[in-house]
């Protein structure tokens, strides 16, 4: 029994406490009038409190925190949360100031670097590239993992969703691999735990908003997790599941570059975005995002036998999120 309960106990206490602190946060942030003002690029219309995160973050790096020092934790989970919390605090001032767009990507930059050193050893790119290059691919990887989790939080539950699935699909996908549990499964479930939690006030219509303080740092801490089952040699699944986010951000980055656009400014031009634009069914979008998660979940543990056939399944599966989205978008224009 005792050994079962980090892995169930930890994530439900995170369910507990997540949604106990935030509704207080909620009020204190209503209270300081720290909103997020409706304009010409946002999805709401409205004014919403932002920085549900603070409510969210510090529940999950305490749970972090207490797993790793009783021992029931990767032994780099305690830095890596530790690194989390200042990504957060400087996510916070952003929050509140803005920051130069250079300095956030720096501060990115510096805590993956620092990150690095506690990955469980292993090549993330399953020795395709020499160690060094595979260290500099992981770099970059994560980096624009941390952004691209910062900038696919743009409608109502999509985060919540994304990390719920991630969750719970990184511990189930080493389960049934047979890999012995490090203590990852409890660090996983609990930040599914925290988001579930956070989908009580971010569901449409949302009456919080998570924030960099929150995305930012979520990015972060679900990156290392991807990052430590693909050097696991789980690269499939460490692939698989995150595919739509990455998929979208990215392609939505490649063609606002091709386009000269500005594209470090914020903008509406995501597959996700366009599609609530058609009629701002936030619910819409986000049970579609859902329905993709929980197919690229069967494909993820799939993967496990069949690695090629399920990334192609998975990516087929992408390109019909996409299209969907798509389709909305073309309503509106």
């Amino acid at each position: 029994m005792t050994s079962i309960w980090p892995t169930i106990g930890v994530p439900l206490a995170v369910l507990l406490a997540t949604l106990a602190a935030t509704g207080r946060v909620r009020a204190w942030l209503e209270r300081r009038a720290i909103l997020d003002r409706p304009v010409e690029r946002s999805a709401h219309q409205v004014p919403v409190p932002r920085g549900g995160g603070l409510a969210l973050m510090p529940v999950l790096l305490a749970a972090w925190l207490a797993l790793a020092l009783a021992g029931r934790a990767p032994s780099g989970a305690a830095p890596v949360a530790a690194l989390a919390a200042a990504l957060a605090l400087i996510s916070w001032r952003d929050d509140l100031r803005g920051l130069p767009a250079g300095l956030r990507l720096a501060c990115h930059v510096a805590a993956v670097f620092a990150g690095l050193a506690f990955l469980p050893p292993g090549a993330v790119f399953q020795g395709l590239l020499p160690p060094l290059l595979d260290r500099a691919a992981t770099a970059l990887l994560w980096v624009w993992f941390v952004n691209l989790f910062n900038f696919m939080d743009g409608i109502d539950g999509i985060t919540g969703i994304e990390t719920a699935a991630l969750g719970v699909g990184i511990p189930l996908a080493a389960a049934l691999a047979g890999r012995a549990d490090d203590g990852s499964a409890a660090l996983a479930l609990s930040a599914a735990a925290a988001a579930l939690a956070f989908l009580r006030w971010n569901w449409h219509p949302a009456t919080l908003f998570l924030g960099d303080v929150g995305s930012v740092p979520l990015g972060y801490l679900m990156g290392y997790l991807l990052l430590a089952l693909a050097a696991r040699g789980l690269w499939a699944p460490a692939l698989i599941l995150p595919l739509y986010y990455l998929a979208d951000a990215s392609l939505t980055l490649a063609r606002r570059m091709l386009r000269r656009e500005r594209f470090w400014e914020a903008h509406r031009s995501h597959f996700y975005q366009r599609a609530v634009a058609a009629d701002d069914d936030h619910a819409a979008v986000a049970r579609l995002v859902l329905a993709g998660d929980a197919a690229l979940l069967l494909c993820a543990l799939l993967s496990l036998a069949h690695p090629l056939p399920a990334l192609l399944l998975a990516c087929a599966i992408v390109a019909a999120m996409l299209a969907l989205m798509q389709r909305r978008a073309r309503r509106a224009a």
